[in-house]
């Protein structure tokens, strides 16, 4: 999940004042306006979250905005190149590539020496130099129960030899986590070199775990003592930025990190991108990062978003609200009247899937049994992609056919399944043939046992989902089917849906990585709770998933993959609806912009033209 943002995924996604420290949260109301013009001199990136934050200590953080700005406080050994396409991984804090056995279970890292965290009191006027053991450490910390990591699960997926056993130990004899206690799946060889060992081959598993310092970057363990519960409202790392200042669900603001190491722009564009590489040409030696603040504004609703943009209160117009689509890119082009005014534009597919989910342990739409398949299908089939995509997506988005989404191994774009079939007379021949009839003349659709059939959706108050469950209401009453509609605020749904409560949710899940693996999570039956919200638990999938983890990438692994996702498309537990296009829009100011979206802290790479933007301004005094 979207986390969700989740969406499962992601998965689906969320995010956390003395001037060099945050202070305490202080109350503002969501879509409080932007920042003011920054200070004359100083280069601001200004742009605004749709959803607000949660913290930002990497063993807590479940959410995409939290996910994002925790990226520039923390780093992980590697990172993805910023321009390759397709993706490419090189290292970040790492001193070289992983050295990595043949049985793809052994990875070891060295980290570079002269890596220092941001300055903090917690390092009582000391410089802190990054260890391998703050590696060790941090990846330690999701396994200790005082934090409830949410992203336990994954790493418990990976198997290191040791951890989970120490975990489940401490747990019975209820004792504190021991840190200190040798384990031999994860430990230091010096002060620079640490080793991890699985208990099974993970040949992606540096790819996968080890890129994202939002999950596996390194906090130091004097911080995380220091400041204890707190520690997500004080993100201390070795990345580019700093926090700065903190209103929670209203206003973050980062600022440079005197202590970043010299790091220098040195991108590889793809051949045929006559822009990149212009870009990248322009930009080669510049010491990184480009922009001294990042301010970011909560700003929920997309009208206010867009009009703070227009008025040039953001220089950044991240994901343009689709509903907009049709005066800002009419065509799919940036319409003349922004174009004059030299607003840029970048479009790119997500690698993200949209879905809505059946609760599988919900007694309504639940079960493996074939009436309950069935009912979930005749569902599925009653949804009207196409409009949805014309009417409430405004044409930026392309029908899903399966779980997996598109810019990554594993996804497929000459399939096509029954997912984007849109058949009312055969959703009504399901229904009747598995007993879903009228049983008390009502008009409405009973269950076959007599009860009756009233669907609950749930759902949160902003524009689109309230376009989205018109649509449901509509789709729903051409089959017959009676649907309820429940209203919270997204945090609220994330919560209950990881409790297993709610029946049915619309949600979205990007993949932080260039592999399928992350969407065939979704349907995991282990991962029920976390990445898996609908709680799908299929024997026959599990084992296909967990083959093709263990696989190196190829046809086989393709195939196998394919099994797992045409297992997902006859159970429907999710209603893939569709694969999001975003486009994002920047003032003229803002130079070098690129969206790559496996590089979450992408500001360190752009710039702010300062005399473009005084000449603005001064155009419009």
């Amino acid at each position: 999940m979207t986390p969700f943002r989740l969406a499962l995924a992601s998965v689906l996604a969320l995010v956390l004042a003395l001037p060099l420290l945050p202070a305490q949260a202080q109350s503002a109301a969501p879509g409080a306006a932007p920042a003011t013009a920054p200070a004359q001199g100083k280069k601001v990136l200004r742009y605004a979250f749709r959803i607000a934050e949660t913290n930002f200590d990497p063993a807590q953080i479940t959410d995409l905005y939290s996910r994002t700005v925790a990226n520039g406080f923390f780093e992980a050994p590697y990172e993805f190149e910023f321009l390759a396409k397709p993706a490419r991984m090189r290292p970040a804090t790492a001193a070289a590539m992983p050295e990595i056995s043949d049985d793809f279970k052994t990875f070891t890292i060295r980290i570079k020496p002269g890596i220092y965290f941001a300055d903090d009191p917690a390092f009582k006027g000391k410089k802190r130099e990054l260890v391998a053991e703050d590696y060790v450490y941090s990846l330690k910390r999701h396994y200790d129960p005082r934090w409830k990591s949410g992203n336990l699960y994954i790493l418990e997926g990976a198997k290191i030899l040791g951890l989970s056993e120490l975990r489940k130990k401490l747990l019975a004899e209820k004792k504190p986590f021991d840190y200190d206690t040798p384990v031999e799946g994860l430990r230091t060889l010096d002060r620079y070199t640490f080793q991890i060992k699985l208990a099974e081959a993970s040949p992606r598993f540096i790819y996968s775990y080890f890129t994202d310092g939002s999950f596996t970057g390194a906090l130091a363990r004097e911080v995380v003592e220091f400041y204890g519960d707190k520690i997500g409202e004080h993100p201390v790392g070795t990345g580019p930025y700093r926090l700065a200042e903190w209103k929670r669900s209203s206003r973050i603001v980062l600022a440079r990190n005197p202590n970043f190491r010299e790091l220098y722009y040195d991108e590889n564009p793809p051949a045929g991108n006559a822009r990149l590489q212009a870009v990248a040409q322009k930009m080669k030696g510049q010491r990184l990062p480009l922009i001294d603040e990042v301010h970011i504004s909560i700003i929920e609703e997309n009208q206010p978003r867009w009009l703070a943009f227009l008025n040039e209160e953001l220089d950044l117009m991240e994901e343009m609200p689709a509903d907009f689509a049709g005066t800002i890119i009419p065509n799919n082009e940036l319409a003349p009247n922004l174009k004059k005014k030299g607003i840029q534009m970048v479009r790119y597919p997500r690698a993200d899937v949209a879905v809505s989910y059946f609760g599988m342990e919900n007694p309504v739409v639940g079960g493996y049994e074939p009436h309950k398949v069935a009912l979930r299908r005749a569902i599925a089939l009653a949804i009207d992609i196409d409009r949805e995509i014309r009417l409430v997506r405004r044409g930026q988005a392309i029908p899903g056919q399966g779980p997996i989404g598109p810019e990554v191994f594993g996804y497929d774009p000459r399939v096509k399944t029954v997912m984007s079939d849109y058949d009312v007379g055969r959703a009504k021949a399901l229904l009747d043939l598995h007993g879903y009839v009228d049983k008390d003349g009502d008009g409405w659709r009973d269950q076959p046992d007599g009860k009756p059939l009233v669907l609950e959706y749930s759902t949160q108050p902003d524009q689109q989902s309230r376009a989205l469950i018109e649509q449901w209401n509509k789709n729903m009453k051409a089959i017959n089917i009676r649907i309820e509609f429940k209203t919270a605020k997204w945090p609220e749904n994330l919560k209950s849906s990881r409790a297993g409560k709610l029946m049915m949710w619309g949600v979205g899940w990007s993949a932080g990585q260039p592999d399928g693996d992350t969407f065939l999570a979704l349907g995991y039956g282990p991962n029920k709770g976390q990445a898996n919200h609908a709680r799908f638990d299929l024997p026959a999938f599990n084992q296909l998933y967990e083959k093709q983890r263990t696989m190196p990438d190829g046809p086989e692994r393709q195939a196998v993959m394919a099994e797992a996702a045409k297992l997902m498309v006859a159970y429907m537990p999710y209603k893939v609806h569709v694969h999001r296009i975003f486009t994002d829009l920047t003032q003229p100011w803002v130079t070098n912009y690129h969206r790559n979206i496996f590089v979450r802290d992408f500001w360190k790479y752009i710039d702010i033209d300062l005399e473009a933007q005084a000449r603005r301004r001064g155009a419009a005094q």
